[in-house]
């Protein structure tokens, strides 16, 4: 009988083969694990990313929030700004016709006077009072012609008043004057001090001549219950002319009326308006996607 022996060859290939599969597999195994490991980092990694970003936006929204909430307290204040320089653009309106109106009256009884619009001046000029160097007595002539001013003050001013005196004082139709000043000045000679002290005292020479003879104008009042007329001295501060000769001198030897509305702040609006723009470019710092949160529409300036 014949045994067959075992292949020994045929068994040792087979375990070769067994012995690569297992290594092969626990490497893949393994290789499985540190992707996992690696997987798990990364997931936490993200995570914390995610967080950090979530939270970042979250502060941004809320300084966005912050920031468009000032802008819009800003363009309200912008808008009432702008309305009110409008409603001064009018007061500005009404002053000018006021004056005409005053020329016209004026006028009408031989008296010439000279109207500035833009500062609300009404000038008498050398023709309706003359002051002689040095002095601020009025003349029978110059009497006559600051009469006929203060008759035509008191019938026009009215309309202009806010006092509650129906009869003497109809009541301002739409715009208030705050002060008529009735202004003196001198020429550019003489002592300095002099000229102040002179320049006052024909304002109030002046002042007097007009109460005294139109007391009716004292009862005038603005809103803050004040007399609408007052005075004020310029000495050589403010020539009408720069005319350096006898005739420059004696133009401004004079008495200005200056009317003043009560609605006359356009240059504080102006200022106010400036400091918003500054607000504005502040605000646009705040967003953080660094475009504005305000609008760029453009801004009436007086």
């Amino acid at each position: 009988m014949i045994v067959a022996e075992p292949d020994h060859r045929a068994v040792s290939h087979a375990e070769e083969d067994e012995n690569y599969f297992v290594s092969m597999t626990d490497m893949m195994v393994g290789i499985l694990f540190i992707f996992i490991i690696m997987l798990m980092v990364f997931a936490l990694h993200f995570r914390q990313q995610t967080d950090e970003t979530v939270k970042l936006t979250a502060e941004q929204q809320q300084q966005l929030q912050k920031a468009n909430e000032l802008a819009e307290q800003i363009a309200q204040l912008r808008r009432q700004i702008v309305a009110e320089i409008a409603e001064l653009n009018k007061a500005d309106q009404a002053r000018a016709r006021l004056l005409e109106k005053i020329q016209r009256k004026l006028d009408e009884v031989g008296l010439k006077v000279t109207i500035e619009r833009e500062t609300g001046v009404l000038r008498l000029t050398e023709e309706a009072i003359r002051f002689s160097p040095d002095s601020s007595v009025l003349d029978d002539t110059a009497k006559r012609n600051v009469d006929a001013v203060a008759k035509v003050l008191l019938d026009v001013l009215a309309n202009y008043a806010a006092c509650p005196d129906t009869e003497t004082c109809p009541g301002a139709s739409g715009y208030v004057v705050e002060t008529v000043f009735i202004e003196g000045h001198t020429d550019r000679t003489g002592d300095d001090s002099r000229n102040w002290q002179l320049s006052t005292e024909r304002a109030v020479n002046t002042y007097r001549r007009i109460v005294d003879n139109f007391p009716g104008l004292r009862k005038l009042r603005n809103s803050d219950h004040r007399e609408i007329l007052s005075v004020s001295g310029y000495a050589y501060t403010r020539p009408a002319t720069e005319q350096d000769d006898s005739e420059g001198f004696r133009i401004n030897r004079r008495i200005d009326l200056r009317f003043v509305m009560e609605a006359d702040r356009r240059e504080r609006l102006t200022e106010v308006l400036d400091l918003l723009d500054k607000m504005e470019k502040k605000v646009d710092e705040l967003s953080p996607t660094g475009t504005s949160v305000i609008s760029t529409a453009p801004t009436a300036r007086p």
